[in-house]
């Protein structure tokens, strides 16, 4: 059983920054795709950036230019750098683990950007 356990988040200033972590156990980290998904109330919960184990990033098009994704597989963790917030990133953010068929979630972690 995997588990992820995200830190990181809270209130921030619009045009702030925050760094999101999220650490796995087990040892399956290091071969899978991790991401961050965020979900904002009322709306689904969407992609915000992903990487894969071989580094290969992917970002959704609103946090493009502005959030890092980053993973070190030594300490099991997966990182979203964000940087010039707007108040329109303000959500859960969630750590997405993915791993052949199955899938594992982090708890959440508010993120909320004040104007």
């Amino acid at each position: 059983q995997v588990q992820l356990v995200e830190s990181g988040g809270g209130l921030v200033q619009a045009g702030g920054s925050l760094r999101l972590s999220c650490v796995a156990s087990g040892s399956i980290f290091r071969r899978n795709t991790v991401g961050w998904y965020r979900q904002a109330p009322g709306k689904q919960r969407d992609l915000v950036a992903a990487i894969t184990s071989d580094d290969s990033t992917n970002y959704a098009d609103s946090v493009k230019g502005r959030f890092t994704i980053s993973r070190d597989n030594d300490k099991n963790t997966v990182y979203l750098q964000m940087n010039s917030l707007k108040p329109e990133d303000t959500a859960v953010y969630y750590c997405k683990l993915w791993a052949g068929l199955y899938v594992y979630w982090g708890q959440g972690n508010q993120v909320t950007v004040s104007s």
